[in-house]
């Protein structure tokens, strides 16, 4: 593989961080990165709110089972989806939240994604960063200089599945 992929590959979930912040200028510059994906008729479905209060990080982190990253995170960055209810929505924020892991692994920091649910998880979210109507904060992605991976075995399954076990080629 090239070194680029080699890069790509190494990228992981980070849910453990080092006691440093995170530079609003590179958090500025990760949603500059993030802005440039593409999405369905380029409706650009997102927006994002910055979050490196402590304590709106511990609010967040209650917000979903398995949000509970946010809450040792320096900085966490909230995706806003618009309350549009066209089936592209969700897939465009996917794409963006591939956008900022990629880009923040690039700057050298590590980062998870958050889901918040069910739904009164959402409003408690929306109700503690004032979203304004018509925007949704579903997800969110944890921020931060990497600490060293803890101890132990961790919850989440290891390993990919192959290529051939992903991959066939239509063959006509």
């Amino acid at each position: 593989m090239s070194p680029d992929l080699d890069a790509l590959v190494a990228a992981r979930s980070v849910r453990t961080f080092a006691d440093r912040p995170v530079d609003r200028a590179t958090v500025e510059q990760l949603v500059e990165v993030a802005r440039r994906t593409g999405s369905a008729r380029n409706r650009q479905p997102w927006r994002f709110v910055a979050v490196d209060d402590v304590a709106t990080l511990r609010l967040l982190a209650g917000c979903g089972a398995y949000a509970g990253h946010l809450a040792g995170a320096p900085c966490a960055i909230v995706l806003l989806s618009a309350d549009d209810g066209r089936r592209d929505t969700e897939f465009d924020l996917g794409r963006v939240a591939q956008s900022l892991t990629l880009a923040a692994t690039a700057a050298g920091l590590g980062s998870c994604l958050a889901t918040f649910y069910p739904e009164p998880q959402i409003a408690r979210a929306a109700a503690a960063l004032a979203v304004g109507p018509g925007w949704v904060p579903r997800h969110a992605l944890s921020l931060g200089h990497p600490a060293p991976r803890p101890a132990g075995r961790s919850a989440v399954p290891g390993g990919r599945l192959p290529v051939p076990e992903l991959l066939r080629w239509h063959l006509p």
